[in-house]
């Protein structure tokens, strides 16, 4: 047992590694290793979450073997090894599903350099899970940064390389804030271990000194991360970033990437600000009418939108607002929501994108709903997909995003200052995702003689194989939340 104590800290460097020989391998070699890794990463979490789950404590593991307030730590219970093996799941399902298209969308001499960026991308997120050393998680908030900007310019098309740039520049603007949040808080306690500045905030908040300095740093780090995650109203960049980079990259982005930075802000919650004082400084008022707002405004962008890619790229930034509204509700059922929510976002937004490209490679390569017209009966597998993803993110039983709608009014009934606008929102947006989802459902199912040609599931195995292992993860999802749920409670009792 005391080797799976190892294992995270393994598969950072494990990841690490693979990117440095990618770069000296060819396109074919660099896929072959990040696959390997990609696996060998989610059985190395598979084996900590079973330890974790069944001892029901979270571990230290000290890097160097100094000691705070000098050395490094990871620290990782069961809901950071579920979270790693989530986020690997995700990525090998997200990158076989992509596979073909990405052949034909990058220069195949740069397919190596995708898969680098890959690698870098899978070590950050997993650093940003287990790291228990905020500079650490700043380190690698950069380098995740640097990652999803190469995802997404690596098409080298006019747009991609604007979006990249738009991303890049929020996401500097949402750094440079998490870093001077970070110095703030350097500066009024002397550690940068979260546990040890946990106990520094939690004195400095029962001897009443540096309140409003206190109260500016946790504002700046949680609204650093927010534009990181885009939340409404830092969102702009979000539409070309996905719409534009490969069906992949648009499906790690929208489903790891930004739940990377949700995660490091539920730790900054709990272990590093204290979930009583992040209540008590009443900044979880403005993150609950920003996701409110988000849900919203979300919707209706989607609605207008005519690009199917671009659409499910404003649906996510109404799932952003769902999360932050959990948070806002200042209760730990809503945490617990959130929580969930992240796992059914990340399921159900890959399955959206990697059965969209499906749609729309039998329509021409075309977008637009005009040309979508009938593309179901002309991919059958990725219209049945698309159909499963579409009546999770509406909310429709057996799926997850019914439970996390349901989990979200619960938590909603606890807060009784909150509870009626965020019932109402709630409901306000189930009918507009209705509204885009169903729409684009009974678009791609009305007959029509169409000059496309249709696709055969046997033609492509893997990419339908990838869409059944999506629409059992969001069913298994919806049908056992329960032990999920429970799951969730139980990490989150142990996070601090």
């Amino acid at each position: 047992m005391e080797l799976i104590r190892n294992f995270p800290c393994l598969s950072i460097l494990l990841s690490m590694f693979s990117a440095i020989l990618s770069s000296a391998l060819k396109g074919r070699g660099a896929r072959r290793l990040n696959t390997f890794v990609v696996t060998a990463v989610g059985a190395l979490s598979a084996c900590t979450l079973y330890f974790t789950h069944v001892t029901g404590q979270s571990y230290v593991y000290v890097m160097g073997h100094f000691p705070a307030p000098f050395g490094n730590e990871i620290r990782f219970g069961s809901l950071e090894a579920g979270m790693a093996l989530f986020f690997c799941v995700i990525m090998l399902l997200s990158l076989n599903g992509g596979r073909k298209k990405l052949a034909m969308d990058i220069d195949p001499s740069k397919e190596n350099l995708y898969y680098i960026m890959v690698d870098l991308l899978l070590s950050s997120l997993l650093a940003l899970v287990y790291t228990n050393d905020l500079f650490t998680a700043y380190v690698f908030v950069e380098i995740n940064t640097i990652a999803a900007c190469g995802l997404i310019m690596i098409m080298e098309s006019g747009r991609a390389i604007e979006a990249a740039m738009r991303y890049m520049i929020m996401s500097l603007l949402g750094s440079g804030l998490f870093l001077i949040g970070l110095c703030m808080l350097y500066d009024m306690t002397g550690h940068l271990l979260m546990s040890n500045i946990g106990s520094s905030v939690r004195m400095i908040a029962e001897n009443g000194t540096y309140v409003i300095p206190l109260l500016v740093t946790i504002a700046l780090m949680v609204v650093g991360l927010a534009i990181k995650s885009a939340l409404f109203p830092f969102h702009a960049w979000l539409p070309d970033a996905y719409g534009y980079s490969t069906v992949s990259s648009a499906a790690m982005l929208s489903s790891l990437v930004s739940k990377g930075y949700i995660f490091l802000l539920i730790k900054i919650i709990y272990r590093v600000i204290g979930f009583d004082i992040f209540v008590n400084s009443r900044i979880i008022n403005v993150l609950f009418v920003f996701g409110l707002a988000g849900m919203i405004m979300g919707s209706t962008s989607a609605i207008r939108e005519n690009d199917i890619r671009r659409m499910i790229s404003y649906s996510s930034v109404a799932q952003i607002g769902y999360i932050y509204m959990g948070f806002g509700l200042g209760t730990s059922a809503g945490m617990v929501a959130s929580v969930f929510h992240i796992l059914a976002h990340a399921a159900t937004k890959s399955l959206l994108f990697i059965s969209g490209v499906g749609l729309t490679d039998v329509s021409g390569d075309h977008k637009e709903f005009i040309e979508l017209t009938g593309s179901a009966y002309r991919n059958v597998c990725a219209g049945l997909a698309f159909t499963v993803g579409s009546l999770s993110m509406v909310g429709i039983p057996l799926f997850s995003g019914f439970i996390s709608k349901l989990l979200f009014s619960q938590a909603a009934v606890q807060s009784q200052l909150k509870m009626l606008p965020a019932l109402i929102v709630l409901a306000v947006s189930t009918v507009l995702n209705a509204i885009y989802f169903m729409k684009t459902v009974i678009r791609i199912y009305t007959p029509v003689t169409s000059k496309y040609e249709s696709t055969s599931m046997k033609k492509n195995v893997l990419y339908a194989a990838t869409l059944f292992c999506f629409v059992a993860l969001n069913v298994g999802l919806g049908m056992c939340s329960q032990p999920i749920t429970d799951w969730i409670t139980q990490g989150l009792s142990v996070f601090a």
